[in-house]
């Protein structure tokens, strides 16, 4: 009886898992048992095979061959039947690693190393066996991801696993005769796979999963998917892309309502004798807002101007109901303020895609950028036309609703690229690959460096926008190069959030100063010129598209964005001469601290200019299609 129990709560705490893996009742009890005996007994009924490929091939030790290394086939005599209860077997994982630490793993614990080098073919003597390993690794490694509730952002990131050497040979098949998944068995917080057959398999037959049974079998995106496991080329098929639907804009998103035409009268201020009560979310603006002019509450109801840190999506009830607050924000502004509405709307600046000889696209300031979930065969295509032409194939892939880098990956591995979306949706923007570099002296090296600059907009039709004269700068800690791409201080410029990181501070005043010394032939107006006309253009570009596809007018909105920018070469690697920028991201509720910190009165001058109509020229630069 203890036996049963002991089954039933086995059942009433996986049961969920076990149905949306969809493993068969009837393999249920075999599956307790084994794990509660932690019992791996696939050798008793399948054999693993070494696949012996022909030597003189040049490219048996190519990483971007999909061939597998090993096979398993079933050793057992009569068989194995998919109405067998005992025809479920444990995978054990040998290795659990989270991606920015891989490599430093695979470093110090050389057991670990030599095991995964057998798994994936690579020499043990091989001068470059970690990296060889590591490109390698998307043939045989999966994902899970912890959703438990009171989990910061960092420990939710992706886990990824490698199954042992038994779990690591089940190699590809569109018509599959097994399915492999992945269990956490709660009684020991351990996660192993589970292999069972779907069809009856002889003596002999080899054992092969579906990896992307998730995608239908006609599926234009399958071949994609299918990169790491079997060649396939897209370079000759189309990678233009095609604005989408207003549905696709508004798709997962919480609905929200802007005012209509005979709403969005010009707003009546209170009046000047008293001052804007200002009800607000973000505490730097709480000790930082002190001009006269304006008082803090503590309610809503009674503000004047509420300035939030939460979305707010109810802006035609606003303007009905309380037609004298002001808002700080805009509605559908996530059409600029997420990563792959960004580039959909940017590209609005350009006639035409591309240019057919180079393959550059268009507007120059929009790095190119790929939906990895709705664009995924057209960016295969791209990548491999790339590739054709000898260009650089170098991409910074990045979730959509992320920041601060968190599960951000730099890579040329075209198997990669495709394997990072099953850890959510992610785009694939092209790596500035010759960015413009900064000289610290203290390293004695030349450095990536970002410029973020605040965007304040003032209404959308017509549009009226301004930057803040003091832009604020971030900077590598180490020598940039083309490589080591898993190295955060050489290849991100974000260190608030890196532990060890060194943070280093540079003022605009100061680093203009420095910049005249290091690009005396690059004027620093004119690439402001260039970075404000970007920016009106992106802005204007937002706002052509009625909502969802674009920013809705509102007369109650004021807002305040952070652009991130880098400065890249252009022309060919022997003409660097000219300077372009290119725009990241746009952010929403920024981080102001280190504004303040450095300007004592940013928020009091931002406020004076949004909601007074207070005008500033020595602190803000109007945006205009010439960027003067």
């Amino acid at each position: 009886m203890d036996g049963i129990n002991k089954y039933n709560e086995f059942v009433a705490l996986h049961k969920p898992q076990l149905e949306s893996s969809c493993v068969p009742v009837h393999l249920w009890p075999a599956l307790y048992r084994k794990l509660a005996a932690d019992c791996f007994d696939a050798g008793e009924a399948l054999q693993l095979m070494l696949i012996d490929y022909d030597e003189d091939n040049d490219d048996v030790d190519d990483d971007n061959n999909a061939r597998p290394v090993f096979a398993l086939e079933v050793a057992r005599e009569e068989g194995i039947k998919v109405n067998d209860p005992q025809a479920v077997y444990l995978i054990d994982h040998a290795w659990t690693f989270r991606m920015n630490s891989a490599r430093q793993q695979l470093e110090q614990y050389s057991q670990l190393a030599d095991r995964l080098s057998a798994i994936t073919g690579v020499d043990l003597e091989h001068e470059q066996r970690i990296d060889k390993i590591l490109r390698r690794l998307w043939k045989y490694c999966h994902a899970y991801s912890i959703a438990s509730e009171g989990l910061s952002d960092e420990e939710r990131m992706p886990i990824w696993y490698v199954m042992d050497e038994v779990g690591s040979a089940v190699n590809h098949s569109d018509d599959p005769n097994f399915r492999l998944v992945p269990l956490l068995y709660l009684n020991t917080q351990t996660t192993y796979s589970i292999l069972f057959p779907i069809r009856d398999c002889e003596l002999g037959s080899p054992v092969t999963r579906d990896f992307v049974e998730y995608v239908a079998k006609d599926a234009p995106q399958r071949s994609a998917l299918l990169l790491p496991w079997r060649e396939s080329d897209l370079s000759d098929e189309s990678f233009l892309q095609v604005e989408p639907s207003a549905e696709y804009f508004s798709s997962g998103h919480i609905p929200e309502t802007y005012p209509e035409e005979a709403d969005t009268g010009a707003n009546v201020l209170p009046s000047r004798c008293n001052p804007l009560k200002v009800y607000a979310q973000y505490d730097v603006l709480r000790a930082h807002l002190t001009a006269p002019e304006f008082v803090l509450v503590d309610g809503e109801e009674e503000a004047d101007i509420l300035w939030l840190t939460s979305h707010y999506k109810n802006f035609a009830e606003l303007a009905v109901e309380t037609p004298h607050k002001f808002i700080n924000q805009f509605p559908f502004e996530y059409v600029i303020t997420i990563k792959d509405l960004l580039s959909i709307v940017g590209r609005r600046a350009a006639p035409e895609h591309h240019n057919e000889e180079t393959l550059d696209t268009y507007p120059a300031w929009l790095p190119t950028t790929y939906n990895l979930a709705t664009e995924l065969r057209e960016f295969v295509a791209y990548y491999q036309r790339r590739a054709s032409k000898g260009l650089d194939n170098h991409w910074i892939i990045k979730p959509w609703n992320l920041a601060r880098g968190l599960d951000t990956h730099i890579t040329d591995n075209i198997k990669q690229i495709v394997r990072l979306p099953a850890t959510g949706p992610k785009i694939a923007q092209k790596y500035i690959e010759r960015p413009v570099l900064f000289q610290r002296e203290e390293l004695q090296a030349q450095v990536k460096f970002d410029i973020r600059y605040v965007i304040l907009l003032k209404r959308v039709k017509p549009l009226e926008a301004y930057v803040h004269r003091k832009f604020f700068l971030r900077f590598a800690n180490r020598p940039f190069s083309l490589d080591h791409f898993d190295d955060y201080e050489k290849h991100y410029t974000v260190m608030n959030y890196q532990e060890q990181a060194q943070l280093h501070h540079i003022q605009c005043d100061d680093f203009l100063q420095l910049w005249q010394q290091q690009y005396p032939s690059h004027d620093w107006t004119q690439v402001e010129q260039q970075i404000c006309t970007m920016l009106y253009e992106v802005l204007q570009c937002a706002s052509k598209a009625p909502p969802p596809c674009g920013l809705a007018p509102c007369n109650q909105s004021r807002a305040l964005y952070a652009a991130d920018i880098m400065l890249s070469w252009s022309g060919n690697d022997n003409d660097q001469k000219m300077m372009e920028p290119k725009l990241l991201e746009i952010n929403w509720t920024p981080d102001c601290k280190r504004a303040c910190d450095y300007y004592p009165d940013f928020f009091n001058d931002i406020f004076k200019l949004l909601f007074l109509d207070e005008q500033n020229n020595e602190s803000f630069r109007l945006l205009t299609a010439e960027g003067q």
